[in-house]
């Protein structure tokens, strides 16, 4: 198992409109993509600060999941949505799943 953890920064106020994206994504996402689960967290001591963990099946999944076109047709939408709630980009960090229960 692979996982990538992202760290967000929301203008206040957003919390709808993220969780909307997300529920976005979910709907374009290929069945066969390899992704496990998708867990987002908002900081207790920051409203605006969320981590996002994507856990997939393997990393070459995620990469190949990254260039598939029938995912990138259904992002422009999304990307643009995402320029509206973000304040700055996503930090990305890339994690081998060394434990999972």
């Amino acid at each position: 198992m692979w996982a990538q953890v992202q760290r967000l920064s929301t203008h206040p106020g957003n919390e709808a409109e993220v969780l909307e994206v997300f529920d976005r994504l979910r709907a374009i996402e290929p069945e066969d993509s390899g992704l496990q689960q998708t867990l987002v967290l908002r900081s207790q001591s920051d409203p605006t600060e969320l981590f996002v963990v994507v856990v997939f099946e393997s990393e070459e999944k995620a990469r190949i999941r990254e260039k598939d076109p029938r995912r990138q047709a259904g992002l422009q939408p999304i990307r643009a949505m995402l320029g509206d709630v973000l304040d700055g980009p996503p930090e990305f960090t890339d994690c081998d799943v060394v434990l999972s229960r």
